[in-house]
């Protein structure tokens, strides 16, 4: 009996502890929102896709 009691009472605190951590993390979600991106990295990506289809291209243009 005293070992579930114990474990029941750990995990009362545990959950209790969690609870306080995620309404201070929800606290500070209030504050000012994050800065826009400076760079789209999909649109690099994408630029990057277009050089490599070109060069692929170019290529089996001139082994063929």
């Amino acid at each position: 009996m005293e070992g579930t009691a114990v474990a029941r009472l750990s995990a009362v605190i545990f959950f209790l502890f969690f609870m306080v951590g995620i309404v201070r993390g929800k606290a500070q979600d209030s504050s000012s929102p994050a800065p826009a991106p400076i760079s789209n990295g999909m649109a690099v990506d994408q630029g990057i896709a277009y050089i490599l289809m070109f060069v692929a291209l170019l290529l089996t243009y001139l082994l063929h």
